[in-house]
């Protein structure tokens, strides 16, 4: 039973994956209306009659959310009836599929009436939620066994503030990159990483404010998690949890800053593009990980200011020792 349980899990957090993507690529091509002013059906048609390439793209997302959203709906149920003794799983399990059916109805919304701009790139991070969510019941499941082990770190003040305030920042991020996308900002700006010649002019429209605003916030996020990482390698070299998880995380923030680069020079690359979703899901996916890391942390702290032992594979950090 608990090895089906896993098979689902991991089967969903990759469904999720494919749900995050389709949004993309039904954005970055302008498929959103595919399937005209009807939803759930297409044109108002069962079986749609008139083929086209935006249709199948918009249809196929369709399909694809409403099939993870009922195994979201299942690894739901299932983790809260198998292990919902585990204190973050029937909160993870409430939030994994209240928020895929949110981004649905905000999607179906568009659809029917159509939204701004600045409320259709809530789409994408509301869709990270999410999976984010699945993803850390898929390792909640796994921890069972002891293969994943978040329960016997405590991390120190910095590093939490680093990790709360990276993660909550990554949001803003998402936002500004999916405001970039659903304007059709992404050329405003030929070159890159400034906007056009001479260099120093500051951005002549929205657009152009819009596209830079988003290349400074991911400057400050790809610097930012450089930080950390040196911090990390510096100080945490024996914690191989915080240690490989902010190499990781710098690997993934240096990949979405090459793609998103990319993304200008190739004149917008679907795969490029795509890739470009794909890194900064993982990044979220693992600084939500890092917020679990926190919560288990505090968790333990309580126990040792109760009295009660820790495992003694618990190692702390000494705040005054991370410079």
């Amino acid at each position: 039973m608990r090895r089906s349980l896993k098979w689902l899990a991991v089967l969903t957090t990759v469904g999720m994956l494919f749900v995050l993507l389709g949004g993309a690529l039904v954005t970055k091509t302008e498929s959103g209306m595919g399937c005209g002013r009807s939803w759930p059906l297409c044109n108002g048609e069962l079986v749609p009659t008139e083929i086209t390439a935006e249709l199948v793209i918009e249809l196929a997302h369709r399909l694809v959310s409403g099939f993870v959203g009922i195994m979201v709906l299942i690894l739901s149920i299932w983790t809260w009836r198998s292990i919902g003794h585990i204190r973050e799983t029937r909160f993870l399990s409430s939030l994994s599929f209240f928020f895929l059916l949110l981004q649905g109805l905000i999607g179906a919304a568009a659809v029917k009436w159509g939204q701004s701009d600045f409320v259709l790139a809530l789409h994408f991070g509301i869709s990270l939620i999410s999976f984010s969510a699945v993803l850390l019941l898929t390792l909640l499941i796994f921890e069972i066994d002891k293969k994943f082990e978040a329960e016997k770190l405590i991390v120190d003040r910095r590093m939490k503030f680093h990790i709360i305030g990276i993660t909550i920042y990554s949001y803003l991020v998402v936002y500004s990159g999916a405001l970039v996308r659903h304007m059709n900002a992404s050329l405003v700006c030929p070159d890159w990483p400034l906007c056009s010649n001479p260099a120093l002019s500051l951005p002549a429209n929205t657009h152009q404010w819009v596209q830079m605003g988003h290349r400074a916030a991911a400057g400050l996020i790809f610097i930012w998690i450089g930080y950390i990482a040196f911090v990390a390698a510096r100080h945490y070299r024996h914690q191989k949890v915080i240690y490989w998880g902010w190499m990781i995380s710098f690997l993934l923030v240096s990949l979405q800053v090459i793609a998103g680069a990319l993304i200008i020079f190739s004149r917008l690359n679907l795969y490029i593009a795509l890739s470009h979703a794909f890194f900064i899901s993982c990044l979220v996916g693992l600084l939500s990980y890092f917020l679990l890391l926190v919560s288990r942390s505090r968790k333990n702290e309580a126990a040792i200011a109760s009295g009660i032992q820790v495992p003694n594979e618990s190692v702390r950090i000494p705040p005054a020792s991370v410079q």
